[in-house]
């Protein structure tokens, strides 16, 4: 357990080499790869995360390529497509940039839903199917997607379908006046700074297997199944485990956040939310999880699988302030 602690510890100090005041964005990609998972990360231009999912395939020295997301691009310019070859009078398989180890999906929403989906199949099944014949993709196989949450204009919203393919939603805010400073003074020299390659493949691999070894008691499991009830309102028994959770609130529509959700989180959240809890655990060296695991990784899981109806939009709520009050008001065990 100890050497798996020590090698993120490594792996967090190359990356502060190049990036600064991002710990916890370096954390969370190294995370969701331990975890075996996929990263939506939303922010601004120019809060360098390109740059952090390049030099996190370079610790590990992964094959990095990345794909920018246009109106005018096509699902064969991300999966391939099969080219005809004159001399020979047969087609072949032309692979597209999907096949790599590390994908950098630049600006995903800018896409329009028929590329959007070229992903599904890459995301889920790890696989990619050209013309007749299905190819597998390289392992490990982790795609990092951006997207600008302030320019929507010529933009296509990512259908829930591809947004619970996500393990989690990572929200890059800007740095602090301190770190800045020292951002400003490197005179974007930060990319050509070297690091080394400090987690390889086999090591990554083990630790997946420790962190699927960390035990979870049923109490925990039983926290994260009411988390996911309670984002379920139209479900009758999210209701009663409402009602169950705080009788206080059950006059007070005030605090009855329920009617702010469309739809709720899916069973696929809550295995993600497991998986996350237990990499979790095993970043702080433990072999067992407690609920301040579960805790630290309910709003990058959930953020992004929560609909929201009208009256969260008119009142201005946003899914990480209903998260927050569930995780208030749902006992931890």
């Amino acid at each position: 357990m100890e050497k798996y602690v020590e090698l993120i510890k490594k792996c967090r100090e190359e990356c502060a080499k190049r990036l600064v005041g991002q710990e916890e964005l370096i954390n969370d990609i190294l995370m969701a790869l331990v975890a075996d998972g996929h990263v939506l990360v939303e922010g601004v231009p120019g809060l360098a995360k390109t740059l952090a999912v390049k030099t996190v395939a370079q610790i590990l020295g992964l094959d990095f390529k990345r794909i920018q997301f246009t109106p005018d691009l096509l699902p064969a310019d991300v999966t391939g497509t099969l080219v005809y070859e004159q001399n020979k009078g047969t087609f072949s398989a032309r692979k597209g940039p999907v096949f790599a180890n590390v994908i950098l999906a630049d600006e995903i929403n800018r896409a329009p839903a028929k590329v959007q989906s070229a992903m599904l199949e890459a995301m889920e099944e790890r696989q990619v199917t050209i013309g007749e014949e299905t190819y597998k993709l390289p392992s490990p196989f982790f795609v990092l997607a951006t997207q600008n949450p302030v320019e929507q204009e010529g933009t296509y919203n990512l259908p829930e379908a591809e947004l619970d393919r996500f393990l989690m939603k990572l929200v890059v805010n800007y740095p602090a006046a301190e770190n800045e400073k020292l951002i400003v003074k490197s005179c974007g020299k930060a990319p050509t700074v070297l690091v080394q390659t400090v987690l390889k493949e086999d090591e990554l691999f083990a630790m997946r297997q420790a962190a699927d070894k960390i035990s979870c008691d049923d109490k925990i499991v039983d926290y994260i199944v009411n988390i996911l009830n309670v984002t379920r309102p139209l479900q009758a028994s999210a209701e009663k485990n409402q009602h169950r959770i705080d009788a206080a609130h059950r006059d007070n529509k005030s605090n009855d956040i329920t009617h702010y959700i469309h739809f709720g989180a899916s069973p696929r959240a809550g295995i993600a939310m497991l998986q996350c809890a237990k990499v979790h655990a095993l970043f702080a060296g433990r072999d067992f999880v407690l609920p301040e695991d579960v805790k630290a990784v309910a709003m990058n899981v959930l953020r992004h699988r929560l609909v929201l109806s009208y009256e969260a939009a008119a009142d201005n709520v946003t899914p990480d302030e209903i998260i927050a009050r569930i995780l208030d008001f749902v006992p931890a065990p």
